[in-house]
Order: structure tokens, then sequence, then C-alpha cells
């Protein structure tokens, strides 16, 4: 015998998100973030550095 279909329960937040899908249409899809907790270089590079990366 087969089994029954479990009855979904009603959820406002998924109702009003099916709404919102038809009069305004899908969202965009997501962005890469960029690493926020990265911290900047705290010193300047110096002339060493500098002249020994162009070679």
């Amino acid at each position: 015998m087969a089994r029954k279909k479990k009855v979904k329960r009603f959820r406002a937040v998924q109702a009003v998100k099916a709404l919102a899908r038809e009069r305004i249409g899908t969202p965009p899809s997501g962005k890469v973030v960029l690493e926020k907790k990265k911290k900047p270089e705290k010193h300047k590079p110096t002339l060493g550095g500098l002249l020994g990366e162009a070679e």
C-alpha cells in the first residue's frame, strides 16, 4: 500500500516570498564577498623590497 503524502503546514514566510516572486520576480543571485576581516598592510614596502620585485 502506498504511503499518504504528508500535509505541509502553512508558513506565512513561504507564502509572502511566493507572492513577491510572482509580482516582482526572482531575487538577483548572490555575489562573492571579499574578506572583510583582512587588514591592510601597516607599513609601506621598503625600497629594497620594491627593487627585488622588479627583477
